[in-house]
């Protein structure tokens, strides 16, 4: 059988990257066309342009409140409760609707494998014919649904346990003897943990896939202590999977089905490759063509190829929250308004804004990179941006290029809070 869900995942970078440039003003063209959402914010977009990288990257971004604020908006005047994302209407074509903390809605269209699943669960080595206990929420959130459909791709058959119910869970597992289970990681060991105390043997589990929470090395060496071999991925109910591990255990591949950037939190600005960002997605989904999607997570895209011989981009994984927005002396800022700061002064390279003191006796110190040895009077023309842009007072500390932390941070919160 082969170690591959198809042949897509060991295509030349080349011809991948050429099949999702040509994809992409086509769905840039049916989002601005069948997407009211997207035909306001498009629309002084000629598709037809949108042919390169750097073009995709003189789009808007869109993020989530933003999303929310639409759905809101529309809700309020009685139109979409998709706030005109959505190309489809409830009816034949949307046949589910879920709701995520908001909350946000998101459709579900008939494409099979419509959030395209099916490539994780086959790298967390399931296979045709397996029984996978899908733990997973079946209700209000997608998660559940997300994973049912993506095994049905892949030929499995799926229990759909959902959470809670742990005895019945263990019940359950003992009985049928599924292959394996996905859902969270920490459900998993609290159902483990009950088999224990029950006395009860699960000796059939032997893989897993996780999603929705941290998945730190301790608790992969706990499952495989327990004979499981677990694997996480990385999907949201926005655009559906993004990323998943394979046996390599080095980052996350990338989806086929999306076009994964990286850009400078607070800005829609792609970052060099290896520097920390917020992870904006492109699908090319017709039923929620989501263009330039910030999904609010931090991460950094790793040099070179999956040993697997998987040939697409990958990534670290989760390493924390791109929204850094903080409030300062009263006053929200957000990461869009240090970069904004950065942006007037062609010689710094990178800024971070290091808020410090105690609470109600903040004090900010925006600290930029720049090659230039003391460049004259820079300090100051800075400090008068900090000024113009935040309305707020702030000291600027010049630093050496490559002197402040790779970690994705615009705005680091250094305040005492005790």
């Amino acid at each position: 059988m082969s170690d591959y869900f198809d042949t897509l995942e060991t295509r030349e970078p080349a011809a991948r990257e050429a099949a999702l440039l040509a994809a992409l003003p086509l769905q840039v063209a049916h989002a601005k066309l069948a997407s009211v959402a997207f035909a306001e914010i498009l629309k002084d977009v000629n598709p037809a342009e949108i042919i390169s990288r750097a073009a995709l990257a003189r789009l808007p971004v869109t993020r989530k409140h933003e999303l929310l604020e639409k759905q809101i908006a529309s809700r309020s005047r009685g139109g979409s409760v998709f706030g005109g994302f959505s190309t489809s209407a409830f009816g034949v074509d949307v046949p589910r609707v879920f709701a995520s903390p908001g909350p946000i809605y998101e459709p579900e269209g008939t494409a099979k494998d419509y959030w395209r699943m099916a490539r994780a669960i086959f790298a967390a080595g399931f296979r045709p014919g397996d029984l996978i206990h899908n733990s997973f929420s079946y209700h209000f959130v997608p998660a559940g649904s997300m994973m049912e459909t993506g095994a049905h791709a892949l030929g499995c058959t799926v229990f759909p346990g959902g959470t809670g119910q742990t005895e019945q869970q263990v019940q359950a597992m003992a009985e049928l003897k599924p292959a394996g289970y996905i859902g969270t990681p920490s459900f998993l060991k609290i159902i483990l943990e009950k088999a224990a105390e029950m006395g009860v043997a699960l000796p059939s589990l032997t893989k897993a896939m996780f999603g929705g929470e941290a998945f730190p090395p301790s608790l992969r060496d706990w499952f495989s202590a327990h004979g499981i071999a677990g694997y996480q991925c990385y999907a949201t109910a926005d655009l559906g999977s993004i990323a998943y591990e394979t046996s390599a255990r080095e980052g996350l591949v990338a989806d086929e089905g999306v076009l994964l950037e990286i850009v400078r939190p607070g800005t829609g600005d792609p970052v060099a490759e290896g520097e920390v960002g917020e992870v904006v997605v492109t699908t090319l989904n017709p039923t929620y063509p989501l263009i330039r999607f910030g999904t609010g997570d931090l991460s950094a895209v790793l040099p070179g190829t999956c040993p697997t011989g998987r040939t697409n981009v990958r990534i670290k994984g989760w390493m924390g929250r791109a929204d850094q927005t903080t409030k300062i002396r009263g006053m929200f800022v957000h990461p869009g308004q240090v970069d904004t700061i950065a942006k007037r002064f062609p010689e710094i390279t990178k800024a971070r804004l290091v808020v410090s003191g105690e609470m109600a006796n903040d004090q900010m110190t925006l600290k930029v990179e720049t090659a230039c040895s003391g460049p004259d009077g820079l300090a100051a023309k800075v400090m008068e941006a900090i000024r113009d842009v935040t309305k707020l007072r702030g000291q600027v500390e010049v630093v050496l290029p490559g002197s402040l932390p790779n970690d994705g941070k615009v705005i680091e919160d250094a305040r005492s809070y005790q």
